[in-house]
């Protein structure tokens, strides 16, 4: 694996955590338009999936950008993840902002096509491109809704809380020493992770957990219409919420697997005598 990386490159790395994260996006994005744009003109409304599809699709998202970008970078496909592992699992640090540039540069790329694949809908349901479609693209706290309380502070817990739990499950579940998935099982194991925080934790800021998946579409989103995306539903400028939230996040829960769980763990020691069968040449 390391020889194969030294081959592609760091080129080749970018161009695997932009796919990467560019399939995530495709997938995430676009469920939200079909389930918040194409829902909002069927008879009755909502006819085209709810919050559970929605997670699913994130997950699927996930499982799928994974499976495009491991062999070559790693599939960080997150600012948060590429952070992390540089300050707890010896990533090399100079390669941080490269990789968090090219995942947001593959979230910006993929919202654009779902921009423009769903503009007929999201022109329909929202002619004046407001708050009422920006979710489609970027999150807000209460997901928009001005009836749940929750404002930026409240949202920046929320993310802090969401991508520390990523984040010590990811390490959990990619550290080898423990007891990692087998059969290339991993990356649909951290989908479900996705889907699980998105079914328990998407209520107060909508699960962003990854500074790329917002910042690159809310670009998109502002670039082709949506003048208010960097605010939120009470004028707030909020765009920094998911991008601060999951940075800390992500080296709060890595450091709390590392603290409770990995430095107990047996280190990659060769067996001692008696625990390797002898040869029998």
């Amino acid at each position: 694996m390391a020889e194969l990386r030294k081959k592609s490159g760091l080129v080749g790395e970018l161009s695997a955590e932009f796919a990467g994260t560019m399939i995530l996006l495709l997938f995430g994005c676009g469920v939200v338009a079909q389930v918040v744009a194409g829902g909002a003109l069927t008879d009755p409304a909502g006819g085209l999936g709810d919050h559970d599809s929605i997670a699913w699709a994130w997950g699927l998202g996930v499982t799928l950008g994974v499976y495009v970008a491991a062999r070559l970078s790693g599939a960080h496909l997150n600012p948060a993840v590429t952070l992390a592992l540089a300050a707890f699992k010896g990533f090399p640090w100079k390669k941080v902002a490269p990789y968090a540039v090219a995942q947001t540069a593959g979230a910006f790329v993929a919202a654009l096509i779902v921009r423009w694949n769903y503009s007929e809908a999201l022109a329909k349901a929202d002619p004046g491109h407001t708050i009422k479609t920006q979710g489609v693209f970027s999150t807000l706290p209460a997901n928009g809704n001005p009836a749940l309380p929750v404002h930026e502070w409240g949202a920046f817990r929320d993310q802090i809380i969401g991508t520390a739990i990523l984040l010590l499950l990811i390490l959990a579940i990619t550290d080898m020493l423990n007891t990692p998935p087998g059969s290339n099982m991993g990356p649909f194991i951290i989908g479900l992770v996705v889907v699980g925080i998105g079914m328990a934790w998407g209520t107060n800021a909508g699960y962003a957990i990854n500074p790329a998946r917002d910042f690159g579409p809310r670009l998109a989103s502002f670039l082709t219409g949506y003048g208010g995306a960097w605010r939120d539903q009470y004028g707030n400028l909020y765009f920094w919420v998911p991008i601060i939230g999951p940075l800390l996040g992500g080296l709060l829960g890595a450091g709390l697997y590392k603290f409770l769980v990995g430095r107990f763990l047996p280190s990659a020691e060769p067996e001692p005598p008696g625990r390797v069968p002898a040869s029998q040449d």
